[in-house]
């Protein structure tokens, strides 16, 4: 059993709460997922489980932390920076558990998350894994010392597809306990049975969190059914208080013109009615602000994203050729190795395409190489949103200058709007963005394509930072936008909801799915 109890943790620097009086119990057999909108605190929560003078640098916490006997496992969500440095043998090595195992074990291992058997032993350094290789060996490292509570920070992030179906599965028939953070639906809804769902409302100044036992899509539906219902007795009772009120305020109108045309004959006595009247009349007003004060409260819920991509003129002919592109021999980025061969893409009017393949298959390298010349063209406006959104975004800018074109205030108020409207405060939109969360540097790119009023769209795993409370409204928008979309994507929803076509990568080429 693992339990939290009565924990509340705050920033240092602007004393924002991110989670208050948060207690919390996972028995054996849970699989809790937690979810909420980007730079809600879900790895600081996380990093404190497993670790609470992990956080000491830039939060503080009071609460408690029972694990008993459970031996806890944390991935974080990017390899750590004093791993980075290490071949993969020295990152294995490290763990103890690594020279107790059979080689027939490790081998059993490599094969279940689809590696090398001797991969355990490479000498390439962790930090030129592709993503996906990271996030594998870190899991396979994790594995080896057979922990009972895994505390998983975004372990589908940069895993291909076939992954991902071995990650629901080892979530799903882990028999102790699992705590994980995703952005990928389909991995949530088959695998979780719990969630935990943090939220900062009012512009972050107050914190709030759910612990539901049940589905994703169960909490889901009764979410929004509650909240349903909860809008619309709050829209009766104020329909009603504006009768009342009306209804209120006339009466006391009348009793005072009486009042105030009221003969001297009548003065002693209908004026002492009319008195008595409207004593009564304010005796009910002070009664009805008692109970207007526990009046339902409209539902207060966090709004993931407002803007639309895709304005006049962003529309692509049908007949226009977007892309046209052939190689014979695609390297890895170094030229120091062929990734594939006879690489042809040709992209059409208004298309949405998505390149699927294993890690490390060169999607990330193909895209790369299409952003660049899809950038220099003057018949198109192209955006690019990289898996590094340094590549794109001056991280030691604030967001208001980053997209600031113009230098006019009025340009700058607009850009003050829309990331209000994002659910950045006002201290995030003069932060430097080397601070913001992986979700707020999405959303100030994809404003930024907005602004820019683009017509083809490169995308490399554009949904990979998105809470799965936004991750509809962030599709919805990407498959009504009017213009191109070329992109690479291992989110099956994303694929299934916004691509027309899709391309697996192969060592001999892509391959048309459909």
């Amino acid at each position: 059993m693992l339990q939290i109890k009565n924990l509340t943790i705050t920033h240092k620097k602007d004393l924002r709460v991110i989670v208050e009086d948060f207690s919390c119990t996972l028995n054996e057999g849970d699989k809790a997922v937690m979810i909420g909108e980007e730079g809600n605190g879900k790895s600081t929560l996380l990093r404190w489980i497993f670790a609470p003078e992990s956080i000491g640098g830039y939060a503080q916490a009071t609460g408690e932390r029972i694990i008993g006997r459970e031996r806890l496992a944390w991935l974080p969500q990017e390899l750590l920076e004093t791993d980075r440095q290490k071949t993969v043998y020295e990152f294995f090595s490290a763990q103890e558990a690594f020279f107790d195992k059979e080689p027939w074990e490790l081998n059993r291992l490599a094969a279940r998350l689809h590696m090398p058997p001797d991969f355990f032993y490479g000498e390439q350094p962790m930090e030129t894994l592709s993503g996906g290789e990271k996030v594998k060996a870190q899991m396979m490292r994790l594995l080896l010392a057979e922990p009972t509570v895994l505390l998983l920070d975004e372990p589908s992030n940069d895993i291909d597809i076939e992954t991902l179906v071995w990650l629901e599965e080892l979530v799903r028939d882990w028999k102790h306990i699992v705590l994980f953070i995703s952005h990928d639906e389909t991995l949530i809804e088959n695998a979780a049975n719990m969630v935990v769902c943090l939220e900062q409302l009012r512009r972050k100044r107050v914190s709030r969190y759910t612990v539901a036992h049940m589905p994703f899509l169960q909490y889901k539906k009764e979410r929004e059914s509650a909240f349903e219902n909860q809008r619309r007795q709050a829209q009766n009772e104020r329909r009603e208080k504006k009768i009342r009120d009306e209804k209120l305020r006339r009466i006391e109108q009348r009793v005072a013109n009486r009042l105030d045309n009221v003969s001297r004959a009548e003065r002693d006595s209908v004026g002492r009615l009319l008195k008595k009247k409207m004593k009564a009349v304010k005796s009910m007003e002070h009664r009805f602000e008692r109970e207007d004060a526990e009046m339902t409260r409209m539902p207060e819920e966090e709004t993931a994203i407002y803007f639309r991509l895709g304005k006049d003129g962003a529309a692509i002919p049908a007949g226009k050729t977007v892309l046209e592109y052939g190689t014979g021999v695609l390297y890895t980025p170094d030229r120091k190795r062929v990734i594939a061969r006879n690489i042809f893409l040709r992209v059409r009017g208004p298309e949405k395409i998505c390149i699927i393949g294993r890690n490390g298959a060169g999607k990330t390298t193909l895209l790369r190489i299409l952003s660049e010349e899809l950038l220099c063209r003057t018949d198109i406006r192209a955006g690019y949103m990289p898996q590094d959104y340094g590549e794109r975004l001056a991280l030691d800018m604030c967001p208001v200058d980053f997209l600031d074109s113009t230098g006019e205030e009025k340009e700058r108020t607009k850009i003050r709007t829309f990331l209000g409207a994002l659910q950045f405060t006002a201290d995030e939109v003069n932060r430097p963005m080397a601070e913001l969360s992986g979700g707020q540097k999405a959303k100030v790119l994809l404003l930024k394509m907005s602004l820019d009023n683009v017509n083809v769209l490169v995308l490399d795993e554009p949904t990979r930072n998105f809470s799965p409370m936004s991750g509809g409204i962030i599709r919805k928008m990407l498959a009504d936008f009017p213009g191109t979309i070329i992109s690479t994507s291992h989110d099956r929803k994303y694929i299934g909801e916004v691509c027309g076509k899709v391309y697996e990568m192969t060592p001999e080429g892509l391959r048309a799915i459909f």
